[in-house]
């Protein structure tokens, strides 16, 4: 498996100690079934700590530390997409939940296509809960659409679960929902995937299956590593397509395989 920085295999150490001790399965009211029966409950208090500050994301399979920036890069038939992912120092307060602001920006062939605000949070759990997306679409530079754009609260929108604090092969969850924009699905299809990708080779990762009944014949395989986060996707839709991880990092230091900068 990759080597990672000291201080990011420390963290994961810790954080895997106390997930074997305080094991926290999928909360049953994220889990898939019938959307009008959809109504999961989200308590501010269960997303800060013992001092009301908000909880930092540090889930081991999707740790978004502010300043940290994701590359990725794919080879679509239009030409070559880079997606940046950068965790921003801004926050969102949603339904009494201070969220972590998530900029996406994505580029077909160097040109402006999709901007994205997301909206994280953790709870005492560990789940990375989702609550919510402002998208723009750009056609030549200019905003042509928010197609999926919705925030818990708003419009019968409610939250979901994007990465659950003890993930296990066959939990099924929903990780949004806003009738006719955003619906999409998730389940657990293993723990021991392997991924190589231009950031570097990994085993022992976790990989999910997404989809959503507003994309039918869409399906995308998600591997996730320890300590790193999302490093691979595979989007099946005819033809497949590999969004892979170039790079990671965190203001103007790189953090490299061998844990150097």
């Amino acid at each position: 498996m990759k080597r990672l920085p000291r201080w990011l295999m420390a963290a994961t150490l810790v954080f895997s100690v106390v997930a074997l001790l305080s094991p926290a399965p999928l909360a049953a009211n994220v889990k898939i079934g019938k959307a009008e029966h959809y109504n999961p409950q989200t308590d501010p208090v269960d997303f800060v700590d013992s001092n009301g500050d908000p909880l930092p994301i540090t889930n081991q399979y999707l740790p978004l530390v502010p300043g940290t920036k994701f590359f990725y890069t794919s080879e679509t038939q239009d030409g070559i997409e880079t997606d940046e992912v950068f965790v921003t120092h801004e926050t969102k307060v949603i339904q009494g939940v201070t969220c972590v602001v998530v900029l996406d920006t994505v580029k077909l062939e160097g040109v402006l296509t999709e901007l994205t605000l997301d909206w994280y949070a953790q709870d005492a759990a560990g789940n990375v809960w989702y609550f919510g997306e402002d998208s723009t679409q750009y056609e030549n530079g200019v905003p042509a659409g928010t197609e999926g754009s919705w925030e818990a609260g708003v419009d019968g929108a409610l939250p979901g679960i994007v990465m659950p604090a003890d993930p296990r092969p066959g939990d099924s969850y929903r990780q949004e929902y806003y009738e006719g924009e955003a619906e999409d699905m998730a389940s657990v299809m293993r723990l021991n995937a392997k991924a190589s990708v231009p950031y570097g080779a990994f085993d022992g990762c976790l990989e999910t299956k997404e989809w959503s009944p507003l994309e039918p014949g869409t399906v995308e395989n998600k591997v996730y590593a320890a300590g790193a986060g999302l490093v691979l996707v595979v989007e099946h839709h005819g033809k497949a397509v590999r969004q892979e991880l170039v790079d990671i990092t965190t203001g103007q230091v790189r953090r490299t395989a061998w844990g150097g900068v």
